[in-house]
């Protein structure tokens, strides 16, 4: 069984076992027949990932990796807001007539700040701090932007990354306001664990622990008997994780850079119904 198997069983059958349920409170999303759709909830799950020991990708059942990558690069390499410069669909709900989803995600990360040093956008910040202050204390990305809220077709979930080197590893800290477990949980798993990947590539650091901080850990009502037969399946030790080594600028990095040796993993889950 691969930890992050381990992790993602102990998450769900807490959250199924000893969680919150939002029946009998007014919730926002709903089923596609109008049906409100309610949740049971941990608040603040906290799961540690040793990313020099495995790849944390679920065996469970797959994870999109190529689709995953392809997403954390739409948003922190061409800081982009717009889906079509997105090769999936999965932010097509939430795109205006041009594909526009607001000042939201990577429209923020691209947006440029006066510091000491000159003009940088928050990527170019990280980048340039793990190179010339790697022990700073104040590595940090921050998506969750009040003035611009009200111009976000969808307020960020995954919100903030806090970066700490410690004795040549690089740490993260992924904040997370609200996680569908089933659908999202191992998708952001994924996308963060390949960003400190990267990121610690260019910056001639080690990748160390990938830390995932959640204040609403959920699996929808409709979600729970997916969840369970998901969690009888039989797991798969982790794959091995590929990078090319030769890339050196964060932005050189393509989807095509990535790779997974030995990935078993079970069928995949058909169906999932979409609370929007």
């Amino acid at each position: 069984m691969s930890k992050a198997d381990k992790i993602f069983i102990s998450m769900c059958r807490d959250i199924i076992d000893n969680g919150f349920s939002s029946v009998g409170q007014i919730v926002r999303p709903r089923w596609q027949d109008g049906t409100p759709a309610h949740t049971v909830k941990q608040f603040a799950v906290v799961n540690r990932y040793q990313l020099a020991e495995e790849f944390p990708i679920l065996t469970l059942r797959p994870t999109g990796f190529k689709s995953a990558i392809d997403e954390i690069l739409w948003i922190w390499q061409k800081k982009s807001n717009n889906i079509h410069d997105l090769n999936s669909k999965i932010w097509d709900s939430w795109a205006d007539e041009n594909g526009s989803i607001g000042k939201a995600y990577g429209y923020q990360l691209g947006v440029k700040h006066k510091y000491q040093e000159g003009m940088f956008d928050q990527v170019d910040r990280v980048l340039f701090d793990l190179k010339h202050n790697p022990y700073s204390r104040r590595i940090m990305t921050n998506l969750y932007v009040h003035q611009d809220l009200s111009e976000m077709n969808l307020y960020p979930c995954a919100y903030s990354m806090t970066f700490n080197v410690t004795d040549g590893r690089l740490n993260g800290i992924l904040n997370q306001r609200s996680n569908d477990v089933l659908v999202a949980n191992n998708w952001n798993v994924v996308q963060y664990s390949v960003l400190l990947h990267m990121l610690a590539q260019v910056s001639g650091l080690e990748v160390g622990e990938f830390v995932h901080v959640i204040a609403d850990a959920h699996i929808y009502d409709r979600h729970i008997p997916l969840v369970e037969e998901m969690l009888k399946r039989p797991t798969f030790p982790a794959p091995a994780f590929q990078m090319n080594p030769d890339i050196k600028n964060f932005y050189d990095f393509t989807v095509e850079d990535f790779k997974l040796e030995n990935y078993q993993k079970n069928e995949q889950i058909k169906n999932i119904p979409v609370a929007v």
